[in-house]
């Protein structure tokens, strides 16, 4: 399957919440992404919109029971097998 840049862009927010460290907040997650030139701030706020406006992240920022499974679907995608 080939994801397009959007695609890979949006499983990526949801594997970052994921694997968000315990005090990270979603301002310091995106921020992190940001950092990476992964896309910008802005573009990340768009995405993350979407997200939500989907069902896969609340409006507080935490994963729904469906965007967890969607993002442990990611982990498993982007990992490499040995």
């Amino acid at each position: 399957m080939v994801l397009n840049e959007y695609e890979i862009e949006k499983k990526v927010i949801l594997l970052k919440l994921l694997l968000r460290e315990g005090g990270e907040s979603l301002e310091d997650a995106l921020a992190a992404l940001a950092n990476t030139k992964m896309a910008t701030l802005q573009r990340l706020k768009e995405l993350l919109k979407e997200l939500q406006d989907e069902g896969f992240v609340t409006k507080e920022g935490a994963l729904t029971f469906i965007g967890e499974a969607e993002a442990k679907k990611a982990k498993e995608e982007f990992t490499l097998a040995d």
